[in-house]
């Protein structure tokens, strides 16, 4: 009798697990698209992770997930003048409920509000982080590590040694073999109207600072943007929103569902910095539509995505609110530079 039991436990473990075998592979190599496209692109975007892919699929099907997942950004630049930097006062009433959660300020902090942001799409894709909202734009700064062109540093030690009380990731970095240590950002990096790394490229993404404290997104050489008067800037793509108008993406994108940084600015001169966390339980991770979506919701005019996956991180007065994925301490990795509120 208790051998009978025992079988015919067994035989529904084992069909539990043939069930789940199958419906995996259904996943896999089934009718259903998105969940195919969405693992070959969030491993496509990665150094680390592109072997999961190519492990799993052939190079003619992740040639065409790539060319149904793409994102083209908004052509034209930042137009400077259609920003205007107000004083932010609390109001009676508001149009809906995130210009509330931007507009009310926290009665014990006039400087930078921090605003939970949660969206639960499907069990795949979902996604938790954080977005700040920086009412002094002159505030905002690029703080660069003090190795740069050896070695990056921690995101906290980057903040420390500038007193910021908010800071996040920037520029993206060389990382050969998944040992870049921080040191070689890529693109172009301007500190306080000085072209500090990159003088040599060409014309390239910059998203910065000009001397209005306007967030500028541009396609230009480092030279031109100095001549422009840009005083703070990196260099990444793709631009989201460019003067009220969002790239065209079809699918995801092609960027996958990863850890994501993102930098913005309304049109009254609010600063919005997005860190979203990723590959983890609580957070799989957002795509590029949903960071333009969120800056859609909360207001931003301009805005670009930075530097994500494993250097996502968002700090308030020097610790850590989100949580990084990368093997260094608590998850960070060294980087070359931090967007900071001073």
């Amino acid at each position: 009798m208790k051998s009978s039991k025992k079988r015919i436990v067994l035989n529904i473990i084992e069909i539990i697990f043939l069930v789940g075998v199958i419906g995996f592979m259904f996943l896999l190599y089934g009718p259903i698209s998105w969940f195919r496209n969405t693992i070959i692109t969030s491993a496509m975007t990665t150094m680390n992770h592109q072997w999961i892919a190519k492990l799993i699929y052939s190079d003619e099907v992740i040639d065409g997930a790539l060319k149904d997942n793409i994102l083209i950004e908004p052509e034209e630049d930042t137009i400077a003048a259609y920003i205007e930097i107000k004083e932010v006062t609390n109001q009676e009433t508001y149009k809906n409920e995130y210009e509330e959660a931007i507009l009310k300020k926290d009665p014990n902090n006039d400087l930078y509000k921090i605003i939970p942001i949660e969206e639960y799409i499907n069990p795949v894709h979902y996604y938790k982080g954080y977005l700040v909202a920086i009412y002094d734009p002159s505030r905002v700064k690029l703080a660069v590590t003090k190795y740069l062109g050896n070695r990056g540093e921690y995101i906290t030690d980057i903040s420390k040694q500038n007193n910021a009380k908010i800071a996040i990731n920037a520029s993206g970095y060389e990382d050969p073999n998944w040992m870049g240590n921080g040191g070689a950002p890529t693109g172009t990096v301007i500190k306080d109207g000085q072209v500090v790394w990159g003088k040599s490229v060409g014309k390239v993404n910059i998203i910065g600072f000009n001397k209005e404290n306007i967030l500028v997104l541009s396609r230009m050489t480092p030279q031109q943007a100095v001549n422009s008067g840009i005083r703070d800037a990196i260099s990444f793509t793709p631009f989201l929103i460019v003067n009220g108008k969002p790239a065209f993406v079809k699918g995801d994108g092609g960027w996958g569902i990863a850890p994501r940084t993102a930098i913005g600015q309304r049109q009254d001169g609010i600063v919005l910095f997005l860190v979203i966390d990723g590959r983890q339980a609580h957070s799989i991770g957002a795509d590029m539509v949903d960071l333009t979506e969120i800056m859609q919701k909360y207001g931003a005019y301009n805005a670009a995505n930075v530097d994500g996956g494993s250097s996502s991180t968002l700090l308030e007065n020097s610790e850590l609110i989100t949580k990084p994925t990368a093997a260094g301490k608590d998850g960070m990795r060294w980087i070359p530079n931090a967007w900071i509120v001073e």
